[in-house]
């Protein structure tokens, strides 16, 4: 099953020095197989996201990924993009540009949407209770999801602890993403 780290700047920080130190505690001490650099309140976000490549491919990630900013993702050599739910008519114009696309969704409809535009990998969120997302869609749903679309999913939100993951693991999920598991654990 595949570990998709996606981080925050409340846990990584909002400069390079600060996120170079906790992104190489993680890694060190996890086995990621993918990756999302996610900064939604710093205002310069390059350096940061540049600082984040080169730091995930010392520490041999292949998968690496900026969330919504696809010319950054190309510009720094990212193997892709991780499109919001609100950019999912983007995903052909990332495929365009040759970047591999993770589509976040949370409903059938934006499910949909994203394999019909050609998504790769599609997150479906939230699983589990996480502040601010809604009610979770809890494992039966997310079984469900897996069982009927044609597409590789990874479960997100409120993934904290072995416990979330081994039961992700039984529904036959592609992976889980998360960014407070990898801190906190």
């Amino acid at each position: 099953m595949k570990a998709y780290l996606i981080t925050d700047p409340y846990y990584y920080g909002s400069d390079a020095v600060t996120l170079e130190k906790q992104l190489r505690t993680t890694l060190k001490k996890h086995h990621v197989t993918h990756a999302c650099f996610r900064d939604k309140s710093t205002p310069d976000i390059d350096t940061l996201a540049e600082t984040f490549v080169f730091t995930c491919r010392l520490h041999g990630i292949e998968h690496i990924y900026i969330n919504s900013h696809i010319e950054l993702a190309c510009k720094l050599g990212a193997i892709g993009v991780h499109l919001t739910s609100l950019q999912l008519a983007q995903i052909p114009y990332a495929k365009a540009l040759n970047l591999h696309v993770i589509a976040s969704t949370h409903n059938n409809e934006e499910i949909n949407q994203a394999v019909a535009l050609g998504a790769d990998i599609l997150t479906y969120s939230p699983v589990f209770a996480t502040p601010h997302k809604g009610n979770p869609k809890g494992l039966e749903d997310l079984k469900d999801k897996v069982d009927r679309i044609r597409a590789n999913i990874i479960a997100l939100g409120g993934i904290v602890s072995a416990a979330h993951i081994k039961g992700i693991e039984e529904t036959g999920a592609y992976g889980f993403a998360s960014i407070r598991y990898f801190i906190e654990n």
